[in-house]
């Protein structure tokens, strides 16, 4: 029998950018496993749309799949968007298994993804002890999406830096977070004299476009690159589609 599809569900833009990067990271899920077949669908903007990818496979007899929200945290995408598709295609798919996997983080490949892009962006091991980190995400209202943030920031805070602050896109879309800019006007008021911008998001967009704007205007000495399809965050897709089969969840009927 074939292994189960592997449908990575991505949020979907408008930027080019996005699908682009969601396309690069299957690519390279799809060489991290010759013969697994991997699909990406979205739940807004672009195409496929999950609903109409899920009714192809049905068509060409690929019964058997593994959603795989590509998020980082578990918040509305999660808990309430995805399912709800995924119940309406089996409801209308009558031989159609899913099973929804877990969102991506938190993981500590996340984190090393994370550290790769600062590297890139110039930060070596020794700098952290006089440069403060700002670590920005997209922004969450879910008290649950809030507090993984919260623990990444308090995280990487032993790994060497001189003082690490959460922040969001926007302010309004925190959760209590401040916005990227005034995070780092923060630090600045604090004494610390070098501080980095890492964006904590998977790929280039509307939001990622408010960070890297707030970084560059309360001016930031590093920025780094979004995460995007870096080989830990492949594998990372990898383990989550494994343990998704290791614990063979019952197909969604709620």
């Amino acid at each position: 029998m074939p292994a189960p599809v592997l449908l990575v569900v991505a949020h979907g833009s408008r930027d080019p950018r996005h699908a682009s990067t969601v396309h690069a990271l299957a690519a390279r899920v799809r060489a991290g496993r010759p013969g697994l077949r991997v699909e990406t669908g979205f739940l807004d903007f672009n195409a496929p749309s999950v609903p109409r990818l899920l009714e192809r496979l049905h068509a060409q007899g690929a019964h058997d799949v593994v959603a795989l929200p590509l998020l980082l945290t578990r918040a509305f995408h999660a808990k309430s968007d995805i399912p709800s598709v995924l119940h309406e295609a089996r409801t209308r798919l009558p031989l159609l298994r899913v099973r929804q996997a877990e969102v991506l983080g938190p993981s500590p490949l996340l984190r090393a993804t994370l550290e790769r892009r600062l590297g890139e962006a110039g930060i070596t091991p020794a700098d952290r002890r006089s440069t403060g980190l700002v670590l920005a995400s997209a922004g969450s209202t879910d008290p649950e999406a809030i507090a993984v943030i919260a623990d990444i920031a308090r995280e990487l805070r032993h790994t060497g830096w001189c003082a690490v602050r959460p922040a969001s896109a926007s302010a309004h879309s925190s959760g209590g977070f401040p916005g990227t800019g005034d995070a780092v006007r923060a630090l600045r008021a604090e004494g610390v004299r070098r501080v980095a911008v890492a964006p904590y998001v998977l790929a280039p967009g509307r939001l990622p476009d408010r960070i890297v704007a707030g970084a560059r205007e309360a001016g930031a000495d590093i920025l780094s690159d979004v995460l995007g399809p870096s080989p830990e965050i492949a594998r990372l897709l990898l383990d989550r589609y494994d343990e998704a089969l290791v614990t063979d969840r019952a197909p969604l009927t709620a």
